[in-house]
């Protein structure tokens, strides 16, 4: 007679991105236009364009020193703090309908872990925030000097969960991460929302 296949197991963790994720953008590049007092667009296209290299471990002064070179700034002390100062609050800063998802989750005793491309500044205020003890583990793409959506930032992040690739449900923003993550063998899924991501933890048996 045929065997019947064993069900496959639910995922053991479940891993957020950051940025766009728990916490939207919507709003920030407003502040930030107004410490600067530039128009929105050019703080956009200034901020956007080093962010990379500053996630990946440039310190602070190094990359609001580069925006304001771009904006044709001085990078002042004052200046400089304030913007980061915004910056970090900003991302570190949970909405309410990421708040309840998370208090659902850890609830439910649901193994959480963050895998963010942030700076320095912004890992170290997350770990602080009272909102982010429910998760077991927090890795940031400055603590590695890896980012998403390279191959090695996911093999890092199994290391530092204890997971195995096939263990780890993602929720990521972007294409390319979602793509990459799913290539290295985790169950990723684009973020669509707080509810949307609800309906993906029970169809995984991960909520009941």
């Amino acid at each position: 007679m045929p065997t019947t296949p064993e069900p496959t197991p639910p995922p053991s963790t479940v891993v957020f991105d950051l940025g766009e994720v728990l916490v939207p953008s919507a709003g920030l590049e407003r502040r930030l236009a107004g410490v600067f007092a530039v128009p929105e667009p050019a703080l956009r296209e200034a901020y956007w364009r080093h962010r990379a290299r500053h996630d990946l471990g440039d310190p602070p002064d190094r990359y609001w020193t580069a925006v304001c070179t771009d904006l044709g700034l001085a990078p002042g002390r004052a200046r400089i703090d304030a913007a980061e100062r915004v910056d970090v609050t900003f991302w570190s800063t949970l909405p309410p309908s990421s708040s309840m998802l998370i208090a659902d989750l850890a609830r439910a005793r649901v193994r959480l872990a963050v895998l963010s491309n942030a700076p320095r500044g912004l890992a170290s205020a997350v770990r602080a925030a009272a909102w982010s003890s429910p998760f077991d583990r927090l890795l940031f793409s400055a603590d590695v000097g890896a980012a998403k959506p390279s191959q090695d930032i996911f093999r890092r992040a199994d290391v530092e969960f204890g997971t195995a690739p096939e263990q780890v449900l993602f929720f990521d923003d972007r294409v390319d991460n979602v793509r990459a993550a799913s290539a290295h063998g985790w169950d990723a899924h684009r973020w669509e929302g707080a509810a949307r991501a609800v309906r993906v933890l029970r169809e995984r048996g991960v909520l009941g």
